[in-house]
């Protein structure tokens, strides 16, 4: 069941995911139409981007060429950011618009070790889950603020109930008990709660 869950969650990461990113694509059509320069810059930075990715991974120790092509870039990203102000549109506004900006909408990060862990939102997500699949969903309707004890009989009846006091008094210490045992549920000497007989009133 768990492993059912994670996987439908999983797929519900990859359809945002993909919502998102086609969604921006629409966005920078619409945009390039309106502003074609900005096509052209974001074209410009992708060659300028895979030109000094290249002098990098073949070791060309030219450092002017390649902070040349860092000032390029970074000169391209201001030209984007002012037009983009200067048009009424928010800095962003080219970028996918991921619900979760911490795992960009994948459900996992990676940690300080540089080791893959399953993201905040994502660990939410499964607690909601596995809180709606239980009875807590329901904590604001089923307390003990709400329990009622006068449905209970208040009659001793040791022959028709086996105890020697009334039901009432009995579900009263039943609930006693289970207060008393949520209230000290840290504490590692507190016993167990077993609850045994058949249901509903009699």
């Amino acid at each position: 069941m768990a492993n059912e869950t994670l996987n439908s969650l999983l797929k519900e990461y990859e359809q945002k995911k993909l919502n998102a990113e086609l969604d921006l694509d629409r966005r920078k059509e619409n945009l390039y139409k309106l502003i074609p320069r900005l096509e052209e810059i974001d074209s410009e930075l992708s060659t300028l981007g895979i030109s000094t990715a290249k002098n990098i991974l073949n070791n060309i120790s030219k450092p002017d060429s390649i902070d040349n092509l860092k000032l390029k870039i970074a000169n391209l990203k201001k030209e984007k950011e002012a037009i983009l102000i200067q048009n009424g549109y928010s800095l962003d506004y080219l970028k996918p618009f991921y619900d979760c900006k911490i795992c960009n909408d994948t459900g996992f990060i990676l940690d300080k070790n540089y080791k893959t862990t399953m993201c905040n939102c994502l660990k939410q997500k499964l607690l909601n889950v596995a809180f709606n699949k239980s009875n807590i969903s329901n904590i604001d309707k089923e307390n003990f603020n709400k329990f009622n004890e006068l449905i209970f009989s208040d009659e001793v009846d040791l022959a028709k109930y086996r105890f020697n006091i009334s039901p009432r008094r009995n579900i009263l210490n039943i609930k006693n008990k289970s207060i008393e045992f949520v209230n000290n549920f840290d504490n590692p000497d507190c016993k167990n709660l077993l609850f045994v007989g058949s249901t509903g009133l009699r």
